[in-house]
C-alpha cells in the first residue's frame, strides 16, 4: 500500500507531506484498520526496562507525542518522542526538510520545534499506551551554552514520571551552538547537573528513569572514546549513536546537497554503524549502545547489531520504504 502512495506524498513537499503521513496514520488507528497482530521477536532487558522487541522510533518524527497510539500499532518495541525544549518554538524558517530522493536521503533543519514540554506532558497524558516510551529532551534556541544546564534539568523534571527513559540530545546540527556540548568541560558540567537531579527526582517519585544521551556522527575515534567515558564515569545508562550528519561526500553531486542541516538515510548508514563499533569496542558492555542511522532495510538493523548495538531505532527509512520496514527490521534482528 505505501508503494502505492509515496508517489503521491513525495508530490508534496517533505515538511507538509510528513504532516499528512501522521495524521493519516492516526485515522487509520482510530478506525482500527491495523487489526491487533503484533510482529513477535525475543523481548530484551536494557537498562533495566523490558523491551518487547529491539526495533524502535528515533526522536523527531513525534516531535510533540501526538501520534503515540497510532505509532505503537506498527509494532515498534519502544517509542521515541521529542526533541522537546522547556517553552515552544517555531524552529527554523521554511523550507527546512528536503529529499535527496536518488540517494534514499532527507536534509532538516528543522530546529527544535516544537509546541513545548507542558504540551507534550498533556499528549503523553492522553495517550493509552502503556509501553515503553523515551523522551528527547533539548535546550531552546535562545538559551546560551553556560545556561544550557537549566533547560535539560527542567525538562527532566517535567518528564520524569511519564518517561520510561530520557534521551539528552546534545548532537543536533540545528540549534546554532549545540554540539558544543558534546565539549569535556561542557558535558561534564551538563551530566553532572542531569544525574544530581536524577538522584532528586528517583527519590522523589520512587522510580530511577534511566538517562541516554544521543551523540553526533561526526566525531575523531579519539573523541567518541573520550564521551564514552565520561557517559560510564556519570553512570549514564546508554548512548544513541547517531543523530544526523553534517557531512555531505556521499551526496555532493545531488540536488540539495549543499542545504545546510542534518543528513538523514542511507549514506549515514556507514558513519553511524562505525560510531556503534567505536562505541562498542571501548566500552566493552559498560555503556549499553542504541544505533540509528541509515536503516533502510532488515539487513542495516542486523548490521547496527552486528556493530555492537543492544537496539535500533528507524525514521528516514520509513519516509522512504514505509511501515513495513518495521516488521522487517524486527524480524532480521530478532
Amino acid at each position: 500500500m505505501y508503494r502505492l502512495l509515496r508517489p503521491l506524498l513525495f508530490r508534496l513537499d517533505a515538511e507538509t507531506a510528513h504532516r499528512v503521513t501522521l495524521a493519516s496514520l492516526k485515522h487509520a488507528q482510530r478506525l482500527n484498520l491495523f487489526g491487533h497482530a503484533q510482529p513477535m521477536s525475543s523481548p530484551i532487558e536494557l537498562m533495566g526496562l523490558q523491551f518487547p522487541n529491539r526495533v524502535g522510533l528515533a526522536a523527531g518524527l513525534d516531535k510533540n507525542g501526538e501520534y503515540i497510539d497510532a505509532l505503537a500499532a506498527l509494532g515498534f518495541g519502544f517509542l521515541e518522542i521529542g526533541t522537546v525544549t522547556p517553552r515552544p518554538q517555531a524552529g527554523n524558517p521554511r523550507p527546512r526538510v528536503f529529499r535527496i530522493a536518488d540517494a534514499n536521503a532527507i536534509i532538516n533543519r528543522m530546529g527544535f520545534n516544537n509546541d513545548g514540554v507542558d504540551a507534550l506532558i498533556e499528549n503523553v497524558r492522553r495517550a493509552k499506551y502503556q509501553a515503553i516510551l523515551g523522551i528527547n529532551i533539548g535546550k531552546n534556541f535562545d538559551t546560551p551554552n553556560e545556561h544550557a544546564a537549566d533547560d535539560y534539568v527542567f525538562c527532566l523534571r517535567k518528564v520524569y514520571q511519564h518517561a520510561s527513559y530520557v534521551a539528552i540530545n546534545i548532537s543536533s546540527p540545528n540549534t546554532r551552538g549545540l554540539r558544543e556540548l558534546q565539549e569535556q568541560e561542557a558535558m561534564n558540567a551538563l551530566l553532572s547537573a542531569l544525574t544530581t537531579e536524577r538522584e532528586k527526582l528517583a527519590d522523589a517519585h520512587g522510580k530511577r528513569v534511566p538517562l541516554a544521551v544521543k551523540i553526533a556522527p561526526d566525531l575523531e575515534p579519539a573523541h567518541i572514546r573520550d564521551l564514552a567515558d565520561m557517559l560510564i564515569a556519570h553512570r549514564i545508562d546508554a548512548v544513541i549513536a547517531t543523530n544526523t550528519t553534517i557531512a555531505r561526500d556521499r551526496v555532493s553531486a545531488l540536488p540539495h546537497a549543499n542545504e545546510t542541516g542534518g543528513l538523514s538515510g542511507a549514506p549515514l548508514r556507514e558513519q553511524a554503524t562505525a560510531v556503534v563499533q567505536e562505541l562498542a569496542r571501548h566500552a566493552q558492555g559498560a555503556l549499553p549502545v542504541i544505533g540509528v542511522g541509515g536503516i533502510m532495510s532488515g539487513a542495516d538493523a542486523r548490521e547496527k547489531i552486528d556493530a555492537g548495538a543492544r537496539l535500533v531505532q528507524l525514521y528516514t527509512g520509513l519516509i522512504y520504504h514505509g511501515p513495513g520496514l518495521v516488521a522487517e527490521a524486527i524480524g532480521s534482528v530478532a
